[in-house]
């Protein structure tokens, strides 16, 4: 079986898919983009874009009784790889050891035209 997982504390779906589905011992996030609760865009550089979507998974985490410690995987969609270093300068303080599997992509573009785009699998066990 699988359980849905949302939160008021990030902005809504726009789509047809949920914030997060546990099923078989993990938490499957969908994408976060920097939007704040309120649905509108983070205005900021990539390090302002990438702490909103961080802590937007912050929060759907803690809906699901997790942390950022669970994380097992993470996948990164960046719209320009330059900003790869300034985006793991925050990551790091969100993930401060034994840290995930990560995979970083560059897109060619990116819902609302956002700079990243995150998600994750969490283990509950």
């Amino acid at each position: 079986m699988k359980k849905i997982i949302s939160t008021e504390k990030v902005s809504e779906v726009v789509g047809p898919y949920s914030q997060a589905v546990e099923a078989g011992g993990f938490v499957f996030l969908s994408g976060q983009i920097p939007l704040k609760v309120d649905g509108t865009i983070i205005d900021g550089d990539i390090k302002d874009q990438t702490k909103q979507v961080l802590d937007n998974i912050g929060e759907i985490l803690n809906a699901s009784g997790l942390n950022y410690e669970n994380v097992a995987k993470v996948t990164v969609y960046l719209s320009d790889m330059s900003d790869f270093r300034e985006m793991n300068e925050v990551y790091i303080k969100y993930f401060k050891k034994d840290f995930p599997a990560r995979s970083t992509i560059q897109v060619s573009e990116l819902p609302k035209e956002v700079g990243i785009e995150m998600d994750v699998i969490a283990a509950k066990e």
